[in-house]
């Protein structure tokens, strides 16, 4: 029986010495749409949209962080290192000023690529620039990192966690879930640190290219990232977009696919450049 390949699966690409990167990519009208999943996440996180947007006829890639899915890990870890290694994916492919589309932690990078290099837009969901570790995730992280992440062996507990995740009992978190399980590596949870004190703002006293079209999208089931959280950072940008999806968690581009996938499509038909 033949076997249907995964649009997802991707190859392995060599970056630079020590880094090989998972990557899938696909041609097709420009700009092109580049995904950033967020912290503990892949490449997985995005499939609704990777898929919705490569039936459109956009070219689209996706890829796993270092320290995440597939991808080799650093030995030490920054917000730089993973804007250079998105920086020379862009360049291995020949992609030119691409639509950046990021969920939580992968918005910072978003918004730091932003300020060195040329892009078209940015999607930022469910993150922002600055205060993004609520109270209580840096405890529970670091009980993961020195042990808590073993108790994800056991029978069951993969099952309870997707359960406390989201109030969504479907098709679609289904396969969220099995292709983003918690992960149970040291270096998933090291990865997460660069994040917990990050400053947009202390990092840029001078902002560049906030003329770029930004479409924010926020959820009111988030505990991670507000409506408020959205507001703000939709203002700094002169051509902005905020969408807020009220009976939506920190998960809403599974969670409301459809709606986030025809936002953003109906966002990025208004935007310039588009050919």
């Amino acid at each position: 029986m033949t076997m249907i390949e995964d649009v997802l699966d991707g190859s392995t690409i060599h970056l630079r010495q020590w880094v090989n990167l998972q990557v899938c990519h696909s041609s097709g009208a420009t700009p092109a749409v580049v995904f950033i999943h967020g912290g503990t996440g892949n490449r997985f996180n995005f499939r609704s949209q990777y898929e919705f947007i490569q039936n459109q006829g956009w070219q689209v890639l996706a890829y796993d962080l270092a320290g995440h899915g597939q991808s080799s890990s650093y030995k030490r870890y920054s917000i730089g290192r993973h804007c250079r290694d998105l920086r020379r994916l862009l360049q291995y492919f020949g992609i030119d000023s691409p639509i950046l589309c990021c969920h939580s932690y992968g918005v910072p990078i978003g918004l730091e690529f932003t300020q060195h290099h040329q892009v078209s837009g940015l999607i930022a969901i469910a993150g922002g620039t600055h205060d993004l570790a609520p109270w209580w995730e840096i405890p529970l992280m670091k009980f993961m990192a020195f042990g808590g992440r073993y108790l994800y062996y056991l029978s069951g507990v993969q099952q309870i966690s997707n359960f406390f995740s989201t109030s969504y009992r479907n098709h679609v978190m289904e396969v969220f879930f099995a292709e983003n399980p918690v992960p149970k590596d040291f270096g998933s949870y090291k990865a997460l640190e660069i994040f917990w004190e990050y400053n947009f703002f202390a990092r840029h006293p001078l902002l560049k290219n906030l003329h770029i079209p930004v479409l924010v999208i926020t959820a009111g089931k988030d505990p991670m990232f507000t409506r408020q959280m959205g507001d703000d950072l939709a203002r700094h940008f002169v051509n902005s977009t905020h969408l807020h999806f009220a009976n939506a968690g920190h998960l809403v581009m599974a969670e409301q696919a459809d709606l986030v996938n025809n936002a953003i499509a109906k966002w990025m038909m208004s935007i310039p450049n588009r050919h």
